[in-house]
């Protein structure tokens, strides 16, 4: 079930993206699976915002996460990670949907997001849940900021990319009733 994240659950979305990121030694990517996640504190923001949603499982635990906010008129996401003994079961994409309708609901475009090109539990697995590559003249200042960021804190070794999901409609979701 996709809900709001609580406060006292902030420190528990910092462990499942500790353990999410483990997969990253498979690939030779270790300074990823080491890496710290947000701290409690930064979480905190986007747990106040509304921003901070989580997956929980049948006993009400988070057992993934996502967090979004407001970047260049559109809806981006910040984080998305889902703990190992959860993954390769939707929650990711059912996650993105929930951020689509956090989205609808602050009347936003595109879902936004950056990414490692390459890793296939990343871009591909975004293109195949209707992203879309975005090419460096299409980038706002807010995704070029993010991407020039991420480069001085050493992301930029593993090509990293934006990318985009337009934010379906809520009429265009809504059942169509026909009054004839």
């Amino acid at each position: 079930m996709i809900r709001a994240a609580r406060p006292d659950e902030l420190e528990r979305l910092r462990g499942i993206e500790f353990a999410a990121g483990e997969i990253f030694r498979s690939c030779g990517m270790e300074a990823i699976a080491d890496d710290e996640p947000l701290t409690v504190t930064e979480l905190a923001i986007f747990q106040s915002r509304g921003g901070a949603l989580v997956f929980a499982d049948a006993s009400d635990v988070p057992v993934g996460y996502l967090l979004v906010e407001h970047l260049d008129g559109n809806a981006h996401v910040e984080q998305l990670s889902v703990h190992p003994s959860h993954a390769r079961r939707g929650l990711g994409s059912e996650l993105l949907d929930g951020a689509e309708k956090w989205a609808q609901a602050e009347g936003l475009e595109w879902l936004t997001l950056t990414t490692f090109r390459d890793v296939p539990w990343n871009a591909p697995y975004y293109r195949r849940l209707g992203f879309e590559d975005l090419e460096p003249e299409l980038l706002d200042d807010g995704l070029r900021g993010i991407l020039e960021c991420e480069g001085l804190v050493g992301l930029s070794r593993w090509p990293r990319i934006a990318m985009r999901r337009r934010v379906k409609s809520i009429l265009a979701q809504a059942d169509f009733v026909s009054l004839d």
